[in-house]
């Protein structure tokens, strides 16, 4: 038998088999595009996401030979999510996370709601990516439309409704919709009665690993599911990926080194405080049942290198081709041993925590004419990780500390790159031997599903912890003396900017 995991993602989803022991037997993976039909939009067409889906699902089922699948569970992108008629046929494109349109209204919602109570509920503070205010948005900008959904599904409980079960959703990913109470682990009703909804409306919220429902053997046949194939309730992406590299105990993180840069601290209790609340750093349920996650993270993140690389790159990317090698190892080999003397602001995109700015723009200083390229890209990635050793840093503060980081994505498979992660946060690095977490964090809430097994206990024999990668003491140590300079950095632009 082997267990699936569906990883259902911003640009792409993909799907992958596991043996019991935890053995990758089969994966498929499908790319689609992201919309912004008008400035500020940011959609993905569900049908076509749920269609892709459903093929992952099947060519990795299909693949998994003499072990059939028994249970599959789903991880998934927060926040995004659809509303449906009584058929369960989309009535619009999704609406993801960095869809901004509901800046104002979050705005203008803020006045009736408190900022503080909303957090308290929730684990979570104010921001436009959040569907509580994508809905308030629609509200007023879309009432009919509003008005004649049936519902209004995550992409979990969305998948669902194709997968023939009646929709559920895992605490994780409920409580990024900012519509969960975070403490009676219930839809709120007072939030839901300051939009016009009602509980009805969305789906059933469940703890991740629980039995959500069981496919039907038509269904399962046409995917090539074993019968009786159950689907097990899933959890948001990073506490989803955090599972599956073993972050499951307090004082390690998961820190997922992609497109953008997250770490997932764990820790044992619901820490609620003024100093995580004004960090805007979340508190919210783990995928493992009793357990805790916050998120830290820079939009930026692994973005900025692959636009050095199409900015200034043309010589590595033309010779990589030829030569069919990575063009981000000779990118990265250019780059000098110690560390720089310049310093960047990575906000290329919006800030992500701890500031949730979407004006300040990045930087760099200390350019002068002898300054090479090999620095500039070296400034770039130390300026993302000065803003992840930031939020380590207001994290600790706060009573979360964390002595242990598991790092998966595209950012892990360069071992230098790697080590000045490790140098600039002062933190022990396990570069872990895949390339994703989330597909198997899902897979190991499958395999707990259908066999009772205790959660943490799989995952700590489905993983091994990669190599230990510790920084080094004269590099780390002139990294911490910069800190200060790097959060004067913010201050003076962003008062730079409110000038213009």
């Amino acid at each position: 038998m082997s267990y699936l995991g569906l990883d259902i993602g911003t640009t792409g989803c993909k799907a992958v088999a596991f043996s019991d022991a935890g053995v990758e037997i089969s994966r498929a993976y499908i790319e689609y595009g992201l919309l912004s039909p008008a400035p500020g939009y940011a959609e993905l067409d569900a049908d076509a996401v749920a269609s892709s889906c459903l093929s992952v699902i099947k060519q990795a089922a299909s693949a998994s030979g003499r072990d059939p699948v028994n249970a599959l569970s789903i991880s998934s992108q927060g926040e995004a999510f659809v509303p449906v008629d009584g058929s369960n046929m989309p009535l619009m494109n999704a609406m993801v996370s960095s869809d901004s349109r509901a800046r104002t209204v979050m705005e203008n919602y803020l006045l009736h709601f408190s900022a503080d109570d909303l957090y308290r509920k929730t684990g979570h503070t104010a921001h436009p990516m959040f569907s509580l205010f994508k809905l308030a948005w629609l509200r007023e900008h879309e009432p009919e439309l509003m008005s004649r959904a049936a519902h209004f599904y995550c992409f979990e409980d969305f998948i669902h409704t194709k997968l023939g079960i009646t929709p559920a959703i895992g605490f994780p990913l409920a409580a990024r919709t900012m519509l969960f109470n975070s403490s009676t682990c219930a839809w709120d009703a007072s939030i839901l009665d300051s939009i016009g909804l009602t509980p009805e409306k969305l789906a059933r919220p469940l703890p991740s690993g629980t039995v959500a429902g069981v496919i039907p053997d038509a269904i399962a046949l046409s995917l090539n599911l074993a019968p009786g194939c159950i689907i097990a309730a899933g959890a948001h992406d990073q506490p989803c990926g955090a599972l599956g590299v073993g972050a499951v105990d307090e004082g390690i993180a998961a820190y997922s080194a992609g497109t953008v840069e997250c770490i997932t601290p764990v820790f044992n209790t619901r820490v609620m405080s003024p100093a995580l609340e004004q960090a805007n750093l979340a508190t919210y349920a783990h995928a493992v049942t009793g357990k805790y996650v916050s998120v830290a993270f820079s939009l930026t993140g692994g973005n900025i290198i692959k636009w050095f690389r199409d900015e200034f790159g043309e010589r590595e990317r033309a010779a990589a081709a030829q030569t069919k090698t990575d063009v981000y190892d000779a990118l990265l080999a250019a780059m000098p041993d110690e560390p720089t003397s310049l310093m960047s602001l990575p906000y290329f995109t919006p800030s992500g925590t701890p500031h949730f700015d979407i004006d300040t723009p990045g930087c760099i200083t200390g350019l002068r004419l002898s300054t090479h390229r090999g620095e500039i890209l070296k400034c770039l990635i130390e300026g993302v990780g000065y803003e992840m050793r930031h939020n380590l840093d207001l994290l600790a503060a706060a009573g979360v500390a964390v002595t242990e980081l598991r790092m998966t994505g595209g950012g892990s498979k360069n071992r230098r790159l790697v080590q000045l992660k490790a140098d600039i946060l002062g933190c022990p690095v396990y570069r872990m031997g895949m390339s994703e977490g989330g597909a198997r964090g899902a897979a190991i809430l499958a395999m707990s599903a259908h066999t009772g097994g205790n959660i943490r206990a799989i995952s700590k024999s489905w993983i091994l912890p990669g190599e230990h990668i510790e920084p080094r003491r004269k590099a780390s140590d002139r990294y911490a003396e910069r800190m200060a300079e790097y959060r004067s950095l913010y201050t003076m632009m962003k008062t730079l900017s409110a000038c213009r």
